[in-house]
């Protein structure tokens, strides 16, 4: 939130029965309330260049410009209604009134029927159809409809009106269209460095750049997970039409003719089913030394000692022997299937809590039989321990072989993460 104005406007006339009952204004609290003309100049100057976003927003929006009109002004500004973009985003609600919306999603609501209370739940609301808006309607409309709202397009203004903060952000041509989509940690630092970047594409995209649109995500995974799937939706100009697979090695498991599991890291092959997803093929030689000295597991059956013998580690006491049969294939497999199960969310219903975008909101990415299922946002006063609470606040996202490294690659690198085993 950038600002707030907040007033009673005394109507210069007596409040009907119901609306005192239903808000708790009553005539004595608007007496020496300001009218409508004494307010008017704010509210022209707190939405000059601004879409207004209400819920139900013909008839707010009608009922200011009925006032304007009496003053003699003709007010115009652009509008974007909650419970339109809530039918086509959330679908299937029993009730689209803000109330009943505000409770299913888990949007805490204060001081309801009053105008502070509904707008703050409105502007909730509203952030929460950005995140599921995947393929940017919303924003493409408002910069192609509106070119007054564009930034101007030089680098330096916009780099100015961006914030530092951990997000997805969309660089757009003037007609609103996507050209290039990106996430960072420091999301004006990053744009900085594509408007200073001597490279082919940097240019191509300073030439074209007349705005740039973020999202506030908080967690550094969700917006790796957004960024990896609107990509795939909007296809950018300037990112690569078939992203190259951002993994290349993987660890898969097999039972040797001994009943002992046998890891292997191996390119990965997309005809099998792996454990877990790398990068690179360093940084799974580095997992998998770890993951032998954690689990003391044998180097030979780990597949990073090459011996028809005992490995190394057994003649140091590390290894109980697996390599030669003298520990039991029941007891050392115990110990495999731990690693596997730390790594590998197959079959498993849980939620991973990160950081959210303000002090008081937490992320979630959840994962439903072993599938990944979307990401959403909630209050940390709100409970998400039931499956069907929480598939209320999830943004549906596709669950693929680049959304599953993404999550359990950061999974290896974040070990404080919080996780709800549902």
């Amino acid at each position: 939130m950038v600002d707030q104005f907040i007033s009673l406007v005394n109507p210069e006339r007596k409040i009907q029965e119901f609306v005192v009952n239903l808000t708790g204004i009553n005539n004595n609290m608007l007496r020496n309330a300001p009218k409508f003309y004494e307010v008017a100049k704010r509210i022209v100057e707190i939405t000059e260049d601004c879409i207004i976003v209400a819920h139900n927003a013909k008839f707010d929006y009608r009922i200011l410009r009925t006032e304007f009109k009496r003053l003699g002004f003709d007010f115009k500004r652009r509008s974007l209604c909650t419970v339109e973009l809530s039918k086509e985003l959330i679908p299937g609600q029993p009730s689209y009134s803000l109330g009943k919306l505000s409770r299913a999603l888990g949007i805490p609501v204060s001081d309801r029927h009053r105008a502070s209370g509904d707008a703050m739940a409105t502007m909730k609301l509203f952030k929460m159809l950005l995140t599921k808006d995947t393929e940017k309607y919303i924003i493409k409309d408002s910069i192609r409809t509106e070119p007054k709202f564009q930034m101007e397009p030089k680098h330096l203004e916009i780099i100015e009106q961006l914030p530092s903060i951990t997000g997805v952000y969309y660089i757009h041509k003037s007609d609103g269209e996507i050209i290039y989509i990106g996430k960072s940690n420091n999301i004006k630092k990053r744009i900085n460095q594509h408007f200073t970047s001597t490279q082919p594409k940097s240019k191509k995209i300073q030439l074209l750049v007349a705005a740039v649109t973020y999202e506030a995500t908080g967690s550094e995974l969700v917006a790796l997970l957004k960024e990896s799937e609107e990509i795939k939706k909007n296809k950018p100009l300037y990112n690569r039409a078939l992203r190259r697979t951002i993994f290349t090695h993987a660890l898969y498991s097999f039972k040797d003719d001994n009943g002992y599991i046998n890891l292997k890291i191996d390119v990965v092959d997309g005809r099998k089913k792996p454990i877990t997803t790398f990068s690179n093929r360093d940084s799974a030689k580095q997992f998998m030394h770890k993951a032998v000295e954690t689990y003391s597991l044998c180097q030979k059956l780990a597949g990073i000692y090459n011996t028809k013998g005992s490995c190394f580690n057994y003649s140091i006491k590390t290894c109980h022997g697996a390599c030669i049969n003298k520990e039991e294939a029941e007891s050392y497999n115990e110990r495999v299937l731990e690693l596997i199960e730390k790594n590998s969310y197959s079959g498993q219903n849980l939620a991973i809590i990160d950081r959210g975008r303000e002090i008081d909101e937490r992320s979630v990415i959840y994962i439903k039989n072993g599938i990944f299922y979307g990401v959403g946002f909630f209050d940390l006063n709100y409970q998400i321990n039931h499956p069907e609470v929480l598939e209320s606040l999830i943004t549906p996202m596709q669950n693929n072989r680049d959304t599953q490294h993404i999550i359990q690659s950061y999974l290896r690198k974040n070990k404080r993460l919080k996780i709800l085993r549902l």
